[in-house]
């Protein structure tokens, strides 16, 4: 049965947090990247583990303090077809992002590609190997929180009023804007994005294959970032910070 502070910790994660990131975490990134680029991304990602992961386990501490099951909340080992399915779609998004990886590595062409349409999240890319280390952590955390956040926890507040597919409906705005620092293309991407998390959970019946296809889509985004951009972080980090 949902509660109100189940409701309140949505309104927080789904419009609170959202505007705070975007109006005091955002701005601060802008201003550091103006001294030092490099700093302020990890600074940035640093955050975002942090906020992320406090959110997480404040929405934990409300779901066990009301003696929920995490099974009820999505947690649960898909079995028989829907296992090796979901195993059959990890390997298989891999092996793209390992072609893709390949690609880039022999193409300079390719690689230049990607730089002109790395667009404002450009900035915000691991440009050296040590950044990559750092967007692991960042796309790990991701992979887990955000499918805690949105397709676990927004869409369980309210299945009971609009039905498992309109509250996943509900979840795909908030999700989208959440990366409105990407701007209004980011927004339109992440809304695709979410819409495949989001079958990934209703075919599957488990919130674990969304969070392992969401971790390994972000860190193959980073790596692939990470090549392309490595050549000019070698002769000083001099991409600008995002408008």
């Amino acid at each position: 049965m949902t509660t109100l502070p189940d409701l309140l910790f949505v309104v927080l994660i789904a419009v609170v947090g959202p505007i705070i990131d975007y109006t005091v975490f955002w701005p601060a990134y802008r201003r550091l990247s103006r001294a030092d680029p490099a700093w302020a991304r990890r600074w940035l990602w640093a955050s975002a583990i942090g906020n992320l992961w406090v959110l997480v386990a404040f929405g934990a501490a409300i779901w066990m303090a009301s003696g929920r099951t995490w099974t009820s909340f999505g947690f649960t080992v898909p079995e028989g077809w829907r296992l090796w399915t979901a195993i059959a779609l990890f390997l298989a998004l891999a092996a793209y992002h390992v072609f893709a990886l390949a690609t880039l590595v022999r193409s300079a062409d390719a690689r230049a590609s990607v730089r002109r349409q790395g667009g404002p999240v450009t900035s915000v890319v691991p440009h050296t190997r040590a950044e990559l280390y750092w967007f692991g952590g960042v796309s790990l955390t991701a992979g887990f929180c955000e499918e805690f956040l949105f397709r676990g926890y927004f869409i369980w507040v309210f299945a009971p009023w609009l039905g498992w597919w309109g509250a996943a409906a509900l979840s795909l705005p908030f999700f989208a804007l959440a990366h409105i620092y990407q701007g209004w293309n980011g927004v339109f991407r992440t809304g695709i994005v979410g819409a495949f998390f989001t079958l990934t959970v209703a075919i599957f019946d488990s919130l674990w294959p969304a969070i392992a296809l969401h971790a390994l889509i972000d860190l193959g985004a980073g790596a692939m970032a990470w090549l392309a951009l490595r050549d000019g972080a070698e002769n000083g980090d001099s991409a600008a910070p995002a408008a």
